[in-house]
């Protein structure tokens, strides 16, 4: 699975950012608007951190907060670690296996060019597991099709 994370798994991707001042409520809004299950949280176009929906259940809900008036900055997960576009994906992969997450900021420089989640590294392993059956099952009965 030699492929990059950009453009090779993700292209095209819109990133959704948020300020780390936004009440947490507009920013679960956000996330349940646009289908999505992490934010990159910005401050003068710089990441300061990341927020999924896992900061919202357990630094928010589970603590009794309130979401209208605790501000993004409070429940996300600051400074985090991000990746390259050229990464492969099984760094990718074994970076979040090791670490637990579900979702990592794809950095260019200091930009933000996208948010890959362990949805889209399911896809390529899905796609390059259905190649090697096919491949095997060619080798093994042939190619009569």
């Amino acid at each position: 699975m030699k492929r990059k994370l950009v453009p090779d798994i993700i292209q095209g991707q819109t990133v959704h950012t948020v300020a780390p001042d936004l009440p947490a409520v507009e920013a679960a809004r956000k996330m349940s608007e646009h289908r999505i299950a992490a934010l990159a949280v910005m401050e003068n176009a710089r990441l300061v951190g990341i927020l999924t929906e896992r900061d919202i259940t357990a630094r928010l809900v589970a603590l009794g907060k309130d979401p209208a008036t605790t501000p993004v900055g409070q429940v996300m997960t600051e400074s985090p670690d991000t990746l390259p576009p050229d990464a492969l994906a099984t760094e990718a992969l074994n970076i979040m296996r090791q670490r637990g997450y579900r979702h990592i900021p794809v950095m260019d420089g200091e930009t933000v060019v996208a948010m890959l989640s362990i949805r889209d590294l399911n896809i390529v392993i899905q796609e390059a597991l259905e190649r090697e059956l096919a491949e095997r099952d060619a080798y093994i009965f042939g190619d009569a099709q």
